[in-house]
């Protein structure tokens, strides 16, 4: 076999004309779309890179907006809350004071009925009493009555101590004696000698008349008194009666 190093010398150096023209017509543009494609890919993936971490910041701020917002419900609604629990406390404790106030209204209406009550009774039965005091005095002959009265006050005078019978036997001690009707002359005397012997000495008296005794004889002084008639034994009784329902 023979080989035309002529031919293959061409063939060589059209090969190289070849490459060359690839090269430089061809692989170049080639390679530089190659490059200006690999280079709008990077910058596709750093746009998107971009837009990611744009996106997941955005997402973090609404997180973070939502995450505000879900304490701050929180916060409306315990504030909510302390507020009803407060406007409660507040409507309870009106009402307790309302309550309060309205039981002691009632307890002082309730005391002053029962205490207009006690009077209306007290009054109704001195007035029963006394009542009953004239009726019965009726039936009585009146100087039996008054005798017994001035025994009464010689006896209550000379239980007195000597000081007291002293002192209201005194010059210048001006004694009262009232009776619930009017006394005669010779009454007047035997009660002025009766009280004498029972101070000690004579005494200046006078006589004066009060039918609100209802009967008796009671002996008034400036230092002493001595009350010795059914209505300050009627007052006595019912004093008694109140101490007791108070009591």
């Amino acid at each position: 076999m023979t080989i035309d190093w002529w031919t293959l010398s061409l063939q060589a150096v059209n090969v190289l004309i070849l490459v060359w023209l690839l090269g430089r017509f061809f692989w170049r543009p080639v390679a530089a779309m190659i490059a200006e494609r690999r280079a709008a890919i990077l910058r596709g993936l750093a746009d998107a890179d971009a837009k990611r971490a744009e996106a997941a910041a955005a997402l973090a701020e609404v997180e973070r907006v939502r995450a505000g917002f879900a304490q701050e419900r929180e916060a409306i609604l315990a504030a909510a809350h302390t507020a009803a629990e407060e406007l409660r406390a507040a409507q309870l404790a009106e009402a307790a004071k309302e309550a309060a106030a309205l039981e002691a209204a009632a307890r002082t209406a309730m005391a002053n009925e029962h205490a207009a009550l006690e009077k209306a009774w007290a009054q109704r039965a001195g007035e029963l009493a006394i009542d009953i005091a004239r009726r019965l005095l009726g039936r009585i002959e009146a100087p039996v009555l008054r005798d017994a009265f001035l025994n009464w006050l010689v006896a209550e005078i000379r239980a007195l101590p000597e000081l007291a019978r002293r002192t209201m036997a005194a010059d210048g001690a001006v004694l009262e004696a009232v009776t619930a009707s009017p006394l005669g002359t010779a009454e007047q005397e035997l009660y002025r000698a009766r009280i004498a012997e029972a101070l000690g000495a004579p005494p200046q008296l006078t006589f004066a008349v009060d039918s609100g005794l209802i009967a008796g004889l009671e002996l008034h002084g400036p230092h002493l008194e001595i009350k010795n008639s059914w209505r300050a034994d009627l007052e006595r009784i019912l004093a008694d009666l109140n101490r007791a329902d108070q009591g």
